[in-house]
């Protein structure tokens, strides 16, 4: 499992199954669920009005499919947009009323010069017919698929009072082939699945992905020195860092909400515990001292403790400790097997990998309302890793279906699931990167 979970609860060993091959193409996208309750919105074809030559994006195809997916709109197909306006002086709002449509968002392509496009849009409340948004972004045409991400985030935004995620990164391990002739790449892609590029590529496994909170560091786990080492990657520039090396383990890294610390198991004493390094001096602090298996660390929102998978109840659950040391709680108290906590920005919920015989299902235990209410989220019987979206919308997951390793999106309320797949191959290892700085 995620951070190297479930190989420590099997005596240490390297037992899941890895992944398969990495393709230059977008992920496919298939939504398998639906939310009868979405909100509609019609998000009108934006065509090109310029003379350049029109780029190959389809702007309003991605808006659509990036508000689909949240499980919090349902767009109307385009085989049902009757009229096509392209801005608010051409709506008929009373077209739109007759559709049943509580949104509308018209738009054009123009071009911007220096072979650059710009976006017009608006965003109508069509009942009120009241414009909510009336904007312009501009982008060159490779960066066209950032723009409608971008717009997407402020519909979505706009209409619920909660930032969009859409444009948003995410990471994940992939293998080809098997044995002596197996590779391994870690990937950054777009939160679809568009546009994946190998930041990593290694003839040794490859494990636990984490974002640095202003996404352009990764940490991850490599066996290429022959024993398990942590190492820092740079997104952009291509330069890494060694930072843990040690006898033994090295496992699970997590970045510190401030990028300062990192947070990782450590067996350098013989067990497995809980420490937290400070990146600028690299010193260590030990958090647990406990014969069980401590593993899977990840920080609350606040910096001020970490939840982590500890085995010394008898069985996996989760735990909590002072990010500056103390005793550690229990958490989850639910089932038999709950590991590899993923928690939401505001600290109010908390998704595992939950597990029932040979069953592991993505569970969310919920304290919002007071008392902690546990609801199940996927429906697999190898499903883990799970990892928040920033704002708490969705959740990342990695499944089998037969021999083959994929990953999922599911809304928090379990509503909608979106399946993301490699054409060939495997995927393993998910995590959901943060905001990217607003243009």
């Amino acid at each position: 499992m995620k951070r190297f979970a479930r190989c420590l609860f099997a005596l240490f060993a390297l037992t899941l199954p890895m992944l398969a091959a990495a393709q230059q193409q977008g992920l496919e996208i298939d939504i398998v669920g639906g939310h009868a309750s979405a909100l509609p919105i019609a998000v009108v074809p934006m065509p090109y009005q310029g003379s350049a030559g029109a780029p190959e994006t389809d702007v309003a195809a991605v808006i659509r499919a990036d508000l689909d997916r949240s499980g919090q709109f349902r767009t109307l197909p385009e085989r049902d947009i009757v009229e096509r306006p392209t801005r608010g002086s051409e709506v008929q709002f009373p077209t739109w009323r007759m559709l049943r449509q509580d949104f509308l968002v018209v738009g054009r392509v123009l071009d911007a010069g220096d072979g650059a496009y710009r976006v017009e849009y608006e965003l109508f409340d069509v009942a009120k017919q009241e414009r909510l948004i009336g904007m312009a972004m501009t982008g060159r045409a490779s960066a066209m698929r950032d723009v409608a991400h971008q717009m997407a985030d402020a519909i979505y935004e706009k209409i619920l009072g909660v930032r969009g995620a859409f444009w948003t990164r995410i990471a994940y391990v992939t293998q080809t082939g098997v044995g002596q002739g197996a590779r391994y790449a870690l990937i950054v892609a777009d939160s679809d699945g568009y546009n994946p590029q190998t930041v990593v590529r290694s003839n040794e496994p490859l494990l636990s992905p984490s974002w640095s909170p202003d996404g352009s560091k990764l940490a991850y786990v490599s066996f290429e020195r022959g024993n398990s080492s942590i190492y820092i990657q740079d997104v952009t520039t291509g330069g890494r860092e060694l930072v843990s090396s040690f006898r033994g383990i090295n496992s699970g890294p997590a970045f510190s909400p401030d990028g300062r610390r990192l947070a990782l198991t450590l067996s350098r004493s013989g067990n497995p515990e809980i420490y937290v390094m400070d990146l600028g001096s690299k010193a260590l602090t030990q958090l647990t001292n406990h014969f069980g298996i401590d593993t899977a660390p990840t920080w609350s929102p606040d910096g001020g403790s970490i939840y982590f998978t500890s085995d010394r109840g008898g069985r996996p659950q989760i735990y909590q400790v002072p990010a500056g040391g103390g005793g550690a709680t229990r958490v989850s108290f639910q089932g038999s097997y709950n590991s590899d906590p993923s928690v939401s920005y505001d600290g109010q919920k908390i998704a595992v990998a939950q597990g029932a015989g040979n069953v592991y299902r993505i569970a969310v235990l919920d304290r919002s309302l007071g008392s902690p209410r546990w609801s199940t989220l996927s429906p697999g019987s190898l499903d883990e890793s799970p990892s928040f979206a920033p704002n708490a919308s969705m959740i990342l997951y990695a499944a089998r279906e037969g021999r083959r390793g994929v990953l999922y999106a599911v809304s928090a309320d379990g509503r909608v699931r979106q399946r993301l797949v490699l054409a060939d191959g495997d995927v393993r290892e998910p995590a959901w990167g943060p905001y990217r700085e607003r243009r």
